[in-house]
């Protein structure tokens, strides 16, 4: 799920990924050998997005030298050199809120973010009285510290104080990698623009995300001074962690996800070949969640079993009726949704989720607000079904307590269908023309 569009936006805080590995940092030309250290990674995200608003930099580049003496010390770590200049510009809050405002409505239509939102809803993932788009929006304001518009190839660089301080450099080292990979391999390209493959628009950025925090971590490690590393592991916002803190998991973790994840991925592949192997892995991105999380995974290329639902669905449904949103969820997101949707522990809630092979999701609408959401799963084994079926229990019980129709369905021994709908009519006629009703 959540493939809405957002601009590529860098850490906020430090705690916000700062990975200097925490301040213990070795010498210029050293190479770590294990990952740079997190500190309750709260990053914003990175992913590509549709031509957009080009806001009016609130002053002029006073820090120039500075930042092309980054760009020259990135580029030369990372061993890709820019084959253009990149422009940049500097927004002040009240500039960055616009952008992110304007961006985030050119670049998702209504009914998309419509849907998703009542989808969530629908699945207990956020409140009946919050807005999707007002919630996004907050949380992509106050965590961005930092923006490369892979559209208009311009970096803007967000300015809180006026000061640039630690923070700031690192930030600004991440998204100029984020501009050499843009010019390298094509950002567009990597990620797609596909608005109904979630999991692998997750999975593919966290290739991009991870290979800028690696750049990001050593370039810190070797250009930041002792005091300027402590400066940035003691640093905190409150408010932006209080923002992050009150978020819907739905909406946090995956953002999340690509900075914590895509750096262990990358990590992988720099120590086993330096950023030559991070480039091959642009040849070879992931392709679900399940690869990133697990390495036997993604080196045996284990491709995520295609899960359909039929092309004429609305149609056997009945007159009125329309299929307003399909996405699949993967692994990563299904946790999300067996553990917040369904009140399951983080390890009963990931292992149900491991052992995933492929899913789909359908939010249904018809007359008189009927409303329904199918998800349909394929799992590597039996035995992993049924560790899914026993785990939708929990929120089969959260879903009925709070009013809602929910079943359970195992019409295969590798396949486990959750439906969910506002009425036991609503529901047996979604799993009736699904040929899954008893």
């Amino acid at each position: 799920m959540n493939p809405l569009r957002r601009r590529s936006g860098g850490p906020a805080l430090v705690a916000v990924l700062l990975l200097v590995a925490a301040c213990g940092s070795p010498g210029p030309s050293a190479t770590p050998t294990a990952p740079p250290a997190t500190a309750s990674p709260t990053p914003s995200p990175s992913a590509t997005a549709s031509p957009g608003p080009t806001p009016t930099p609130v002053a002029s580049d006073d820090h120039a030298a500075l930042y092309e003496e980054i760009e020259t010390q990135v580029a030369e770590l990372r061993g890709l050199q820019p084959t253009k200049p990149v422009d940049r510009a500097v927004l002040d809050e009240a500039g960055l809120r616009e952008f992110v405002t304007t961006s985030f409505n050119e670049d998702n239509p209504e009914e998309l973010v419509v849907g998703f939102e009542r989808l969530y809803k629908a699945l207990l993932l956020m409140p009946e009285d919050e807005s999707l788009e007002d919630l996004y929006v907050e949380l992509l304001t106050s965590q961005v510290a930092g923006l490369y518009d892979d559209e208009t190839k311009r970096m803007y660089v967000i300015t809180r104080t006026g000061d640039i301080g630690p923070i700031e450099k690192v930030t600004y080292a991440h998204e100029f990698a984020h501009a050499l990979q843009d010019q390298a391999f094509g950002l567009r390209a990597l990620v797609g623009e596909a608005t109904d493959q979630g999991d692998r628009t997750l999975a593919r950025t966290t290739l991009a995300e991870g290979d800028a925090t690696l750049v990001m971590s050593l370039w810190a490690q070797q250009h930041l001074t002792p005091a300027e590393l402590a400066e940035a592991g003691s640093a905190s916002d409150p408010e932006a962690e209080a923002v992050l803190a009150r978020m819907p998991a739905i909406l946090k973790e995956p953002l999340l996800f690509p900075y914590t994840a895509g750096l262990a991925l990358t990590f992988r592949d720099f120590q086993g070949g330096g950023f030559a192997a991070v480039d091959a892995r642009y040849q070879d991105p992931p392709d679900s969640t399940e690869q990133v999380l697990h390495d036997d995974k993604l080196e045996s290329n284990e491709q995520p079993v295609k899960v359909a639902f039929p092309a004429d669905l609305a149609g056997r449904l009945g007159t009125g009726w329309t299929v307003s949103l399909q996405d699949t969820l993967g692994e990563f997101q299904l946790e999300i949704v067996l553990r917040d949707g369904g009140g399951s522990s983080g390890s009963v809630s990931a292992n149900a989720a491991a052992g995933w092979g492929g899913d789909r999701v359908a939010l249904v609408e018809g007359p008189d607000g009927a409303t329904g959401v199918v998800l349909d799963t394929a799992w590597d084994t039996r035995a992993d079904a049924r560790e899914f079926a026993a785990a939708l229990d929990g929120l089969v019980a959260s879903l009925k307590a709070a009013g809602r129709s929910a079943s359970v369905l195992t019409p295969g021994p590798r396949r486990v269908v959750l439906v969910t709908a506002d009425s036991d009519r609503t529901l047996g006629r979604l799993a009736n023309v699904l040929g899954l009703a008893g």
